[in-house]
């Protein structure tokens, strides 16, 4: 059984208490839905043998052969550094920093992180810093990019089945079986196990309180790196569990989501006006947009594959500018209202769904990677990246950066619904910290 714990929602930011919960249980807000805690039985473990089996296969996929091409009686084997490589050569090194990072050093940096915290926390005498390279860990998910990379790989091999003889090779298979083992490792995870075990083994920023305090007191406030609820202005503005500097919300988080949606809006013409692939066969070709790459497919007949790609590349772009622009609009022209809370609890639902899908839309991009690597075949069949692509890849990683800079409780403040907020009213503990409902 796990503690009850004071939590300030990060959806809606209510405090409220979760309860003891036994393996196997979730806690959600009671007011949201937000998911606040998923106890599982032996977390660490478990995270630990399955992160473990992950690393192996990430050096294989890395190492092995990718995909073996033939076509007039040329052979090309590729590994996955061949895409970036061939970026760099072609003088779109943003994009190949961009694809290294996703599919490379983001995940190798979380899982050798990963491995770091949980061994040390075996040990005796711990290494260390285990608190930084956890807070690193769990910062790397968003970047970590391997099940979209998994289906770019599909795509590109559906895509050169008209162009070219392919045979894939070992490490599309690990990719495949990496992909499985480190979602599961994901969903066997419970992070807080991790904190709460820093935390009995003293490895904390600073001391912790013996009896953790289970009421809101003023200037309570949720720490966005290990969500433990403290007072900063009592530790001099840091987490004492995780050290990480604690703010009542993100700074200035609606400028920047501004900045950077109109920025990624700009951004978004030219990735679909100027072409991302051209595809050169007996020294004739034509370069093609992300829509006219969607035509070509639906001419050859491969309608879910269009279907994919049109929704990956041109839809979740769209949906998530405008996601957060009808969100930052609801903050900024927030009023309290009876009829409110049903409104902000489908946009807090929204931000969830735009922080998720926005990953997906790299699948054109680690498309595009592979297709360049593969197909260099002279005069007569050679597959060449757009500068379109450097747009679009400027667009997706913007608008990720937008998600995680907006803070969805910005909208509930603007409707008057976190009383805490305001400084005429400072509500008691008790109004303030609900049990949250446990499944």
């Amino acid at each position: 059984m796990t503690k009850p714990q004071l939590r300030e929602c990060p959806g809606c930011g209510l405090f409220q208490i979760v309860p003891a919960m036994a393996p196997g249980l979730r806690s959600n807000c009671t007011r949201c839905g937000t998911v606040l805690r998923v106890s599982r039985v032996d977390p660490l473990n478990r995270h630990l043998a399955l992160t473990f089996a992950a690393m192996v296969l990430f050096v294989v996929v890395w190492e092995g052969m990718l995909m073996k091409v033939s076509a007039v009686g040329i052979v090309r084997e590729t590994i996955l550094e061949s895409g970036p490589r061939e970026l760099v050569a072609r003088g779109l090194w943003p994009i190949a920093i961009a694809v290294a990072f996703t599919t490379a050093y983001a995940p190798l940096g979380k899982f050798l992180a990963t491995l770091y915290v949980l061994i040390g926390l075996k040990l005796r005498h711990p290494p260390p810093r285990i608190r930084d390279a956890f807070l690193l860990s769990r910062r790397l998910n968003t970047w970590c990019m391997l099940e979209v990379l998994l289906l770019g790989v599909f795509v590109a091999y559906t895509k050169l089945g008209d162009l070219v003889t392919i045979e894939l090779g070992p490490a599309v298979y690990a990719l495949g079986v990496l992909t499985v083992v480190w979602v599961w490792a994901e969903v066997a995870f419970d992070p807080h196990a991790a904190w709460e075990e820093i935390e009995r083994r003293g490895l904390t920023h600073a001391p912790m309180p013996a009896d953790p305090p289970l009421a809101w007191r003023p200037g309570a406030m949720g720490c966005e790196g290990c969500g433990l609820v403290c007072v900063p202005a009592e530790t001099d503005g840091h987490c004492p569990r995780c050290g990480s500097m604690v703010h009542e919300r993100k700074p200035n988080s609606v400028s920047r989501t501004w900045a950077l949606v109109l920025a990624a809006v700009v951004l978004y013409i030219p990735a679909n006006v100027y072409p991302v692939l051209t595809v050169i066969q007996l020294g004739a070709g034509e370069p093609s947009t992300i829509m006219g790459g969607v035509e070509e497919l639906l001419d050859s007949g491969m309608y879910p594959l269009a279907a994919l790609v049109f929704f990956a590349s041109i839809m979740v772009p769209l949906f998530k500018l405008l996601g957060l622009g009808s969100m930052l609009t609801a903050t900024q022209l927030g009023r309290p209202g009876a009829g409110a809370s049903i409104l902000i609890h489908e946009r807090t639902v929204l931000y969830h769904v735009v922080a998720w899908i926005g990953r997906w839309s790299m699948v054109d991009i680690f498309m595009e990677s592979l297709l360049g690597a593969l197909v260099q075949f002279g005069r007569a069949v050679t597959i060449e990246p757009g500068v379109g692509a450097l747009a679009f890849c400027a667009v997706v990683f913007i608008t990720i950066f937008a998600a995680e800079t907006f803070d969805p409780r910005l909208m509930w403040d603007a409707a008057g619904r976190n009383p805490h907020r305001a400084p005429a009213s400072r509500p008691d503990g008790a109004a303030l910290a609900p049990s949250a409902s446990a499944s």
